[in-house]
């Protein structure tokens, strides 16, 4: 029988590529972006591409993509802790367990100029760690009230805001006691259904951080730091829920961390 991986296991490989990228980085190559594979997130071998990329169509494929705009997605979907779909229907009665939180941001170019009526996707797991998912293994707790899914459109400063709850961190698999950092996924879909974005938004001062696998596969600091949203007291809602900011750069050196394509190489 094989021993399980530890996460002293996965922290010493973890550790090793930071010392590799600390001395490329002196050597004057710094990379911003994750290794394509990156051996201590065990399953990434499975999620890059392997083969080089095949041509394709862009307008052949816009034929068979969602369209999307502001008669298509009600201002009541980027609350999460009611439950309206985009049918105004309400999907629960009762409210959804956890700490309310308010997270907005702004999406922005390069050059620091808002990108407006950009559709903004998240989902999360809900307060006990759990997704909506059938093939969900956590034996956490379903919140009968939160589907863990919402959309907006950012307004013309290019703002976004959704009302939500706390996600929990949850166990993944990947080697013995792994454990993820809360983190909510955010999807932008840009002027077009091809150009869709997919990253991750974390939490101050998460104890997981330094454990993740997918979290550090980003050996770049700054990069990582740009996922961490920051706390923000303004945006909280008196006696109601905490505020979080994040702002999402879209292009440019400082652009936020986004999953790769699966025709990227």
């Amino acid at each position: 029988m094989t021993t399980p991986e530890t996460q002293a296991d996965i922290s010493a490989e973890i550790d090793k590529i930071k010392a590799d990228a600390e001395g490329l980085a002196k050597e004057g190559k710094p990379s911003r972006q994750p290794l394509l594979d990156y051996p201590p997130y065990r399953s990434s071998a499975l999620r890059h591409p392997t083969k080089d990329p095949r041509h394709a169509d862009p307008e052949t494929i816009e034929l068979w993509s969602p369209c999307f705009g502001h008669s298509d997605v009600n201002p009541l979907e980027a609350d999460l802790t009611i439950g309206v779909d985009s049918s105004w229907n309400t999907q629960f009665t009762g409210e959804p367990i956890g700490e309310r939180i308010t997270v907005s941001g702004r999406v922005l170019d390069g050059e620091g100029r808002p990108v407006r009526n950009q559709l903004v996707e998240i989902w999360q797991a809900n307060s006990a760690g759990r997704y909506i998912h059938k093939h969900e293994q956590h034996p956490a707790p379903l919140d009968p009230n939160f589907t863990g899914v919402g959309r907006c459109l950012t307004d013309d400063e290019g703002r976004y805001r959704f009302q939500t709850i706390k996600p929990g961190p949850y166990p993944w698999g990947n080697h013995l006691n792994a454990w993820r950092p809360a983190h909510i996924h955010f999807s932008l879909f840009g002027r077009a259904f091809t150009q869709r974005l997919i990253t991750q938004m974390y939490f101050p001062g998460d104890p997981l951080f330094a454990l993740d696998p997918i979290y550090q596969s980003i050996t770049d600091q700054k990069a990582r730091d740009a996922l961490v949203a920051t706390y923000d007291h303004d945006l909280s809602v008196p006696e109601y829920s905490m505020g979080y900011n994040w702002d999402i750069v879209l292009t440019g050196p400082s652009r936020t961390w986004t999953e790769p394509e699966e025709n990227d190489k």
